[in-house]
C-alpha cells in the first residue's frame, strides 16, 4: 500500500478535535438537553440536576465508548498484522460471537452474581475457543477466501450455541429480552462498573506500540522477520493474547459490535500508510471516535442500538472491499 505523507500530519489532530466534539454532543445531547455552562457546571457538580445525569448516565456511556471503540479498532489492526491479511477482523472472524457465547453463558448459569469481573473472564475465554477454532480451520497466512469461510461457520456455530442458551437456558422470558437486547449491543445503561470492567483494554492497547516495528517486520514474511532478529513464535503469541482480550473485554462490557476491527484500520491505512506505529495510537483514536459516531446517530435516530448502526455501516463497507480486490 502506498504511504501519503502529506495527509499523516492532519490526521492526528483533527482525529482528537474530532472526539472532543463528539464527547460534547454526547454529554449535552438526551432527553434533559444541556448547554455548554450547564454542562460545566454540571461536571463540577454546582447543578445537581446536571451533575447526576453526567456523572451517573452519560459519562460513563462516553467512557465506556471509547474504550470498546478503541478495543475493536486496535483489535482489528492486530488481527490483519496476525494473518497479514486486511479482511481479517475479530467480529468476521467468530472472536467477537465466542466471547458473546462465554459472556452468555456466564449469565445464563448465575456466574456475573459472583463478581462483575466473571463476565469479562468468561468472554475472554469464549474468545480465545474461537481463536483456537480460527487457527484451526484456517492456516496462516491463508487466503482472504479461506477466512472468511473460517469465520462464517465459526460465526454459526458459536451464534447456535448462544441461541440454544436463549431459548433453553434461562425458563424467564423478561431474561431472555434483556440478553437478546445485549447481543445486539449497545451503551444503553453503562455504569462505572462496566468502566472498571473495561480496564484491561487500557492496558492491552498500552502494550501495542511498542509491537509496532515488529509487526511491520512480520508483515514482510515470517522468514524475513526471523532473520531480521525478529522473534516470529513470541511475537505471534502476545498479538494474539492482547487481541484476544481486546475484543473480549469490549464485548463483555458492550456486547457484539461489528465491524469496527475492519472499518477503522483500512481508512487510516489508506491516510498514513501501513507503518504500525503511526497506525495503533491512530487505531486507538479512530476507533473511539467511530464508535461514539454510531452510538450519537443511533440517539439520534429512534434509539437505534449500536450494533444496528455500526452494521448499517460496515457492512457496505465490507461488500465495497470485496467486490475491490475480486
Amino acid at each position: 500500500m502506498v504511504n501519503h505523507p502529506k495527509l499523516q500530519p492532519w490526521v492526528l489532530p483533527a482525529l482528537v478535535l474530532v472526539l472532543l466534539g463528539l464527547a460534547f454532543v454526547s454529554l449535552t445531547w438526551g432527553e434533559l438537553q444541556l448547554n455548554g455552562a450547564q454542562l460545566w457546571a454540571g461536571l463540577r457538580g454546582q447543578d445537581e440536576l446536571a451533575a447526576t445525569v453526567i456523572w451517573q448516565l452519560r459519562l460513563p456511556r462516553l467512557i465506556t465508548g471509547m474504550l470498546v471503540g478503541a478495543a475493536l479498532a486496535s483489535g482489528g489492526l492486530v488481527m490483519q498484522a496476525y494473518f497479514r491479511n486486511s479482511l481479517a477482523s475479530p467480529d468476521l472472524l467468530g472472536v467477537s460471537a465466542g466471547a458473546a457465547a462465554g459472556a452468555v453463558s456466564a449469565i445464563v448459569f448465575g456466574w456475573t452474581l459472583v463478581a462483575i469481573w466473571v463476565l469479562p473472564l468468561a468472554a475472554v475465554a469464549g474468545a480465545v475457543v474461537a481463536t483456537i477454532g480460527v487457527l484451526m480451520l484456517a492456516k496462516r497466512g491463508a487466503s482472504s477466501e479461506r477466512l472468511l469461510l473460517a469465520g462464517v461457520a465459526l460465526n454459526a456455530l458459536l451464534g447456535a450455541v448462544t441461541s440454544y442458551q436463549l431459548s433453553h437456558g434461562v425458563a424467564l422470558w423478561e431474561r431472555n429480552a434483556q440478553l437478546l437486547f445485549w447481543l445486539l449491543g449497545g451503551l444503553e445503561d453503562r455504569s462505572w462498573l462496566h468502566v472498571m470492567a473495561a480496564l484491561p483494554i487500557v492496558a492491552a492497547a498500552a502494550l501495542l506500540w511498542p509491537l509496532g516495528r515488529p509487526m511491520d517486520l512480520l508483515s514482510l514474511g515470517e522468514h524475513e522477520a526471523q532473520s531480521l532478529g525478529v522473534d516470529v513464535r513470541g511475537l505471534r503469541r502476545r498479538m494474539l493474547v492482547l487481541a484476544t482480550v481486546l475484543a473480549a473485554t469490549a464485548t463483555a462490557v458492550a456486547g457484539v459490535v461489528g465491524f469496527v476491527g475492519l472499518v477503522v484500520p483500512h481508512c487510516l491505512r489508506l491516510l498514513v500508510g501501513p507503518e504500525h506505529r503511526r497506525l495503533v495510537p491512530l487505531c486507538i483514536l479512530g476507533g473511539a471516535v467511530f464508535v461514539l459516531a454510531c452510538d450519537l446517530l443511533g440517539r439520534m435516530t429512534g434509539n437505534l442500538r449500536l450494533g444496528i448502526v455500526t452494521a448499517l455501516v460496515g457492512g457496505p463497507f465490507f461488500l465495497w472491499l470485496l467486490r475491490k480486490r475480486a
